[in-house]
């Protein structure tokens, strides 16, 4: 614990800004490690996949590789989702769509000119 208030400089929320950002020290609302984050490198190779597995059977097409970065990823997952009429995520650089629409999504990957490919058996 006292590490963590050593790395953090003991300060995790204020009256006066609210939530601070660990790594800066700034504002939350404001934080620069935020704004900095960069496109993590990829192939260049936008990959769909059909996953069951660890979710009781349901299927959720996953995509991963997208060159983007994270609020743009966030954004492109709305699209999708709403284009698909379905639920879903965006966690650590991959969009999970519910349901199976590997071809919906494949056409409209291709459409927005990534280089797509479907990935798993």
């Amino acid at each position: 614990m006292a590490r963590e208030k050593e790395k953090t400089g003991g300060l995790v929320y204020s009256s006066e800004f609210g939530r601070m950002c660990p790594a800066c020290g700034q504002p939350a609302a404001s934080c620069r490690c935020r704004q900095a984050q960069a496109v993590p490198p990829t192939d260049g190779v936008v990959r769909l996949r059909r996953e069951t597995k660890g979710r009781g059977g349901k299927a959720m097409t996953v995509i991963t590789g997208v060159p983007l970065a994270p609020a743009e990823l966030k954004e492109l997952g709305q699209q999708l989702k709403k284009k698909c009429a379905t639920g879903g995520t965006v966690k650590d650089g991959v969009i999970e769509i519910q349901g199976d629409h590997l071809d919906r999504l494949l056409a409209e990957l291709k459409d927005r000119g990534w280089t797509v490919k479907r990935s798993g058996g």
